[in-house]
C-alpha cells in the first residue's frame, strides 16, 4: 500500500502506538480499533471514532495496510538512521582503513539486551562492542576504576553507560572521559550544549532524534512551539536547549500542573517525558498537533515508539526505538545515534593525533636595569600551567604527566602518533673552551629560543639537560641559564626536577648491590644450594623466571624444565664467577665527594672475607644515565640496561646486568625517567629537560628522546636548539660521533658560544681566581688579548666543527665590560675563520628581544647546505679511532697508551666492542689533557691511562690524564649561600 493511499484512507484518525499495558494501548484502543500481538502493532477492520467524535467505516483490509504503513515508516526512520551511520564508517574507514572504531558498554548485571541491540546495528556498519559487566549491587569506585580504565585505552572510543539510575552520581559522570561519552551524559558535554557548544561534545542520542523528528513533521502548520512535559534530568534540558536554538518556541509543564490542559491544546507538539502511568487526555490535543512520547530507559519485552497524529492525510509514524523478545531484527533510532556517536568520537581521535599548530602565548618580559639576581628575576614572573603551556604546542592531555603546576612528564606515544610529521631544523650549541670566566651556552640557548619563539614567532624548543646536584653545591652553582634568559621555575629547575638523577642513583645501586651479594653467595654455597635458591619451589612448582631463560640461551642451554638440567649445566648456570679484581661497576652518588673515589666493601664480619677495593662515580657519570641519554624507547633502553658489563668472570668473559638478573628491575627504576620533563622559559616557550651527563666524563648531551620529541612538535619550519656541554673539543665531538649515530639526527647549524672575556684568558690573560677581583685585563679594553684568543681557540673551536661539514654561527655573549672595539673585532675575526656570521647577544640583559640578531643569522644558516659526516667510521680500530680524535680535534701529535690501555683495548677487541664510537674522560679546561694550557695547545702526546667500555650506552671510554670520575668539594662550595626561609619556604642563594 503506497503511503500516498495509506494518508487518503486514514483521513484525521488519530492513531498512537507504544508498548500493551501502558495507557497509550488503551488509548490507541479507545480511538482506533486494533489489538497488540507478541508485542507487534494489529490494526483490525472495522469502524473508529474521529477527532469529531463521529464514527467512520474502514475498508476490511485497512488493518494490514494500516500495520505494513506503520511498519515501513519505523523502519524509514531506523533505516534511514543506519544508513548515516554505516557511510559515516565507509568514510572513516576509507581514510583510516587501519582503525577499528570500539564501543564499550559498561552496566551493572549480566542483561545482554542493549548489547543485543548495539550488536545488530553495530554489526550493520562494522562496529566493534564490547560489554563490561560489574556485579549488580556494585559501588560507585567499582564504576569509577572501570571508567578510568576505559578512558585510557585508545582503543576504545565510546563508552554507553547502562547503570541504574542510583549509581549515575555526579562522580560517576566527572569520571567518564567527555570525548568518549556517546550518550552525552556526562556534565562537560550538558554544559557545552547549554552553552551552545554542541559541537565539541555529544548531543545525547534521544534528544537528538526528537529533534530530527520536529524537523520531519511536514503538517500545513509548521511546529512554532513545542511543550515538554514532565522529566527534570538533562534530557529535558538537552531537548529544551536545541529545541530553542532551532528557533521555535519551548514551553514546560508537570503532569501535575493545573494548566497542562490549556498548554497542549495550544502547542504545536508535545514532547512526553517520562511519562509513567500519566495520560494525555485526547480531547487535549489540537487536530494538527505532533505528539512524541520518549521512554527513560529500554527493558527487555518493551516495544516505546513515538506517534504523529495523521492529520489531513498527513501521517507522522515514527520511532524512537523498538525492542521486542521475538524479533530482534527491530532496532532503534536511539542506538543508531550512539554507534554514530562512536564513529564520530573515532574521527575526533584520529583528528586530535594529527599534528596540531601552536597556539603560543609568549610571556611579557619587563628588564629592569641593572639586572636582578637570577633567582629575582625568576620569581618575578608567572610561569604558564604547565597543561596550557602543552595544549599551546599541540601535546594531548593524554601525553602529559603533570608533577605540580610548571613541569610535567611528557608521554613517549607523542613519537608515534607523529610519526609522520617532518622533523623541524636542528641547531646545536657548543662554546669555546670553558674558562672560570663562563660562557653562557644555556643562557644563549635560551635566549635564541625565546627569540625565535616569542618574537620571530616560530615555533621552538630548547632541549637541555638535567643539573647535577654536584655543581649546583658545589662549584658552578644552578644551570636554568641566567638573567632574562632561564627556565622557570629556576628553583625546581635547579632542584630534584622529577627526580630522574634519583632514579638513576638508586638503578646503579642497585646493580652494585647485586654484584657484592651474589660474588658473597656464590663463595658461600654449594652449585645445588644456589640452584634451589636461585630457582625456587613454589606451591610445588619450579620455574625459570624470564630473565633466566635468557641466561640458559646466552650459555647455549635450549632446556626449559629446571629439573632437566644437567650438573655441569646447574654449575654454569648458578655461577657468574665474578673477578674481584675486574669489576667495573661502582657506586654513585650525585654529589660531589671526593672522599669516596677509592673505598672498601664487605669489611662486617657478616660479609665472611669478602672485602675489596671499589669506589663512588657522580652519578650523572653512572652508564645509566648514558643509557637515559641515548635511548630511543622504553624497548631500547630495556635492551641497553640488560646488556651493561658489570665485570669479567675468571675465565675471561663479560658478565651483564641480565646476568645478575637485576636489569629487568633496572628498567623498572627507569620506567619514569625515560619521558622527557617539559617546562619554560621566562618568555612562555616551551623547554625539554632531560638527562644530565657530564662532557668531560660522559658524552655531555641531552636525551635522543627530548630532541626526537622536540623536532616533531616544533613542525617542519621550526627549531630545536639543543646544547653540547663545555667546549666544542668535547660536547660538541661527541654529539656528533656519538649521539648523531644513535639518532639518526643530522644537526642543520652549530651555534658557537664565546665571550670576550674567555678569549682573554686564551688570548694569554692572566690566571682568575674563584672569589677574587678579576684583573684589569679582563675589565678594560685590550684588543690584542681578544685577537689572540681568537686567532687560537675560537678559531680552532670552528675549525672542529667544519670536520663534521656543519655551518658555524659565532654567538658573541656580551658583558657589561665589553667594548664595542673589542665585540667588532670578535665577529670580524670570527667570520675570517670560516664562521658564516657571528653576532653580539644581548639575552642576558633583554631576553628573547636581545637574541633577535641571532635569531636571524640561525635562521638564514639553516637555509645553507649541511653536509655533515661523522669524524671516523666505527670500523676503524680502537687505537686509531682515539688517534684520530686526538691529533684532529685536540691538535697532539699523538696519543700514548698505558700498558693496562692497550690490554683493556685488547679484551674489548676480544668480546666484540672493537666497533663502539669512542667517549673520551679528559678535562674541559684545555683542549688538551693539560687544564692550565689556554688557547690551541700543539706539539703535545695525549696519555691514555685506561680504557672502559660502557657497552650498554654503546661506547668506550678513554682515561685521559688524571681524569676523575668523581668531583670533589672545593674550599668554599656554593652550599655556603643557599639558604631556606621557613615562613615562605623561599630558597635563596641559586644565583
Amino acid at each position: 500500500m503506497k503511503l500516498a493511499s495509506f494518508r487518503s484512507a486514514c483521513n484525521s484518525l488519530r492513531v498512537y502506538t507504544s508498548h500493551p499495558g501502558s495507557r497509550f494501548s488503551g488509548l490507541f484502543r479507545r480511538c482506533f480499533p486494533v489489538g497488540i500481538t507478541n508485542n507487534r502493532l494489529a490494526i483490525r477492520a472495522g469502524s473508529a471514532t474521529t477527532s469529531s467524535g463521529t464514527r467512520s467505516t474502514l475498508p476490511a483490509n485497512f488493518g494490514k495496510q494500516c500495520k505494513e504503513e506503520l511498519w515501513s515508516e519505523y523502519n524509514y526512520s531506523v533505516g534511514e538512521a543506519v544508513q548515516r551511520t554505516k557511510a559515516a564508517m565507509v568514510t572513516l574507514l576509507r581514510r583510516n582503513p587501519e582503525i577499528q572504531p570500539l564501543l564499550a558498554i559498561l552496566q551493572a548485571g549480566e542483561d545482554d539486551s542493549i548489547l543485543e541491540i548495539n550488536k545488530k546495528i553495530a554489526g550493520k556498519v562494522g562496529l566493534n562492542v564490547t560489554q563490561i559487566c560489574l556485579a549488580t549491587g556494585c559501588s560507585e569506585d567499582e564504576i569509577v576504576e572501570e571508567l578510568l580504565k576505559l578512558n585510557n585505552d585508545p582503543k576504545v572510543h565510546g563508552v554507553y553507560l547502562h547503570l541504574p539510575a542510583a549509581s549515575l552520581t555526579s562522580r560517576v559522570l566527572g569520571a567518564l572521559n567527555p570525548e568518549k561519552d556517546v550518550d552525552g551524559t556526562t556534565d562537560l558535554n550538558m554544559g557545552r550544549l547549554v552553552r551552545g557548544d554542541a559541537s565539541e561534545g555529544f548531543v545525547p542520542p534521544v534528544a537528538g532524534a526528537v529533534l530530527d523528528l520536529l524537523g520531519k513533521h511536514d503538517a500545513p502548520l509548521k511546529v512554532k512551539s513545542v511543550l515538554l512535559v514532565g522529566g527534570e534530568g538533562p534530557l529535558r534540558l538537552a531537548l529544551q536547549c536545541l529545541i530553542e536554538r532551532s528557533g521555535v518556541e519551548v514551553n514546560t509543564s508537570h503532569w501535575n500542573s493545573k494548566s497542562l490542559q490549556t498548554q497542549v491544546m495550544q502547542a504545536d507538539a508535545v514532547v512526553l517525558l517520562g511519562a509513567g502511568n500519566m495520560e494525555v487526555p485526547p480531547t487535549w490535543i489540537r487536530p494538527e498537533a505532533l505528539i512524541i512520547h520518549c521512554e527513560p530507559a529500554l527493558k527487555p519485552g518493551v516495544a516505546t515508539c513515538v506517534a504523529f497524529d495523521l492529520i489531513n492525510k498527513q501521517p507522522h509514524l515514527s520511532f524512537l526505538f523498538w525492542k521486542t523478545k521475538s524479533d530482534h531484527n527491530c532496532v532503534g533510532v536511539k542506538h543508531a545515534s550512539v554507534v554514530f556517536n562512536v564513529i564520530h568520537s573515532c574521527n575526533r581521535w584520529i583528528q586530535n593525533q594529527q599534528y596540531r599548530p601552536w597556539r603560543l602565548r609568549s610571556l611579557k618580559l619587563l628588564p629592569l636595569t641593572p639586572v636582578p639576581s637570577d633567582i629575582e628575576i625568576s620569581r618575578a614572573q608567572t610561569p604558564k600551567p604547565v597543561d596550557q603551556l602543552a595544549e599551546e604546542i599541540g601535546l594531548l592531555p593524554e601525553e602529559l604527566e603533570a608533577y605540580g603546576r610548571n613541569k610535567a612528564k611528557v608521554q613517549l606515544s607523542l613519537l608515534d602518533r607523529l610519526h609522520s610529521q617532518p622533523d623541524g631544523n636542528y641547531v646545536l650549541v657548543a662554546g669555546i673552551t670553558p674558562t672560570p670566566l663562563g660562557e653562557g651556552k644555556s643562557t644563549v640557548t635560551i635566549g635564541l629560543v625565546q627569540a625565535l619563539s616569542a618574537h620571530l614567532k616560530l615555533n621552538s624548543f630548547a632541549c637541555l639537560r638535567q643539573p647535577s646536584q654536584g655543581p649546583t653545591f658545589g662549584v658552578k652553582g644552578g644551570a636554568a641559564g641566567g638573567g632574562y634568559a632561564q627556565v622557570i621555575p629556576m628553583e625546581e629547575f635547579n632542584l630534584h626536577l622529577t627526580g630522574d638523577i634519583h632514579a638513576i642513583t638508586a638503578a646503579n645501586n642497585l646493580v652494585a648491590a647485586a654484584i657484592d651479594a651474589r660474588m658473597l653467595h656464590e663463595a658461600t654455597q654449594s652449585d645445588k644450594a644456589l640452584f634451589n635458591r636461585l630457582v625456587p619451589t613454589v606451591n610445588g612448582v619450579r620455574t625459570f623466571s624470564p630473565i633466566q631463560i635468557s641466561r640458559l640461551r646466552r650459555l647455549g642451554i635450549s632446556k626449559t624444565e629446571p629439573t632437566s638440567l644437567t650438573p655441569q649445566e646447574v654449575s654454569a648456570f648458578v655461577r657468574l664467577d665474578l673477578d674481584p679484581s675486574k669489576i667495573t661497576w661502582q657506586r654513585v652518588l650525585d654529589t660531589n665527594d671526593r672522599f669516596l673515589r677509592k673505598i672498601t666493601v664487605g669489611q662486617a664480619s657478616t660479609e665472611k672475607g669478602q672485602i675489596r677495593e671499589t669506589g663512588f662515580d657522580i652519578a650523572v657519570a653512572s652508564e645509566i644515565m648514558a643509557i637515559l641519554a641515548l635511548s630511543d624507547s622504553l624497548k631500547d633502553m630495556k635492551d641497553r640496561l640488560a646488556h651493561m658489563v658489570v665485570g669479567t668472570s675468571r675465565s675471561g668473559g663479560p658478565v651483564t646486568a641480565e646476568d645478575l638478573g637485576v636489569s629487568g628491575a633496572v628498567a623498572v627504576l627507569m620506567k619514569d625517567a625515560i619521558k622527557p620533563t617539559l617546562m619554560q622559559t621566562l618568555e612562555g616557550t616551551p623547554v625539554f629537560v632531560h638527562a644530565g651527563p657530564f662532557a668531560n666524563i660522559a658524552h655531555g648531551n641531552s636525551s635522543v628522546l627530548a630532541d626526537k620529541l622536540a623536532l616533531k612538535l616544533v613542525g617542519r619550519d621550526g627549531f630545536v636548539v639543543t646544547e653540547a656541554g663545555f667546549g666544542a673539543d668535547i660536547g660538541m665531538e661527541k654529539f656528533f660521533n656519538i649521539k648523531c649515530r644513535a639518532s639518526g639526527l643530522r644537526p642543520n647549524v652549530v651555534v658557537l658560544v664565546a665571550t670576550v672575556r674567555a678569549l682573554k684568558m686564551h688570548g694569554g690573560g692572566p690566571n682568575v681566581s674563584a672569589g677574587a677581583p678579576l684583573p684589569r685585563e679582563y675589565i678594560n679594553e685590550n684588543l690584542s688579548l681578544v685577537a689572540g684568543g681568537c686567532h687560537s681557540n675560537l678559531k680552532k673551536q670552528i675549525q672542529i666543527a667544519h670536520l663534521f661539514g656543519v655551518p658555524v654561527v659565532v654567538a658573541l655573549n656580551v658583558f657589561k665590560t665589553d667594548t664595542r672595539a673589542e665585540i667588532d673585532l670578535v665577529c670580524q675575526i670570527a667570520k675570517t675563520c670560516g664562521a658564516s656570521d657571528a653576532v653580539p647577544c644581548h639575552h642576558w640583559s633583554q631576553g628573547g628581544r636581545g637574541c633577535l640578531e641571532l635569531a636571524q643569522a640561525v635562521k638564514e644558516a639553516t637555509r645553507r647546505p649541511s653536509n655533515f659526516q661523522f669524524l671516523y667510521p666505527t670500523e676503524m680500530p680502537i687505537v686509531e679511532k682515539i688517534r684520530t680524535i686526538a691529533q684532529k680535534v685536540y691538535g697532539a701529535n699523538d696519543m700514548e697508551l698505558s700498558p693496562e690501555a692497550k690490554s683493556k683495548i685488547d679484551y674489548y677487541n676480544q668480546q666484540g666492542y672493537g666497533s663502539l664510537p669512542i667517549c673520551m674522560a679528559k678535562t674541559h679546561l684545555s683542549l688538551s689533557h693539560m687544564a692550565d694550557k689556554k688557547g690551541a695547545p700543539t706539539g703535545f702526546i695525549l696519555p691514555i691511562r685506561d680504557i672502559r667500555a660502557s657497552v650498554g650506552a654503546g661506547f668506550i671510554y678513554p682515561l685521559v690524564g688524571t681524569m676523575s670520575t668523581m668531583p670533589g668539594l672545593p674550599t668554599r662550595p656554593c652550599f655556603y649561600d643557599i639558604d631556606l626561609d621557613p615562613d615562605t619556604e623561599e630558597i635563596t642563594g641559586l644565583f
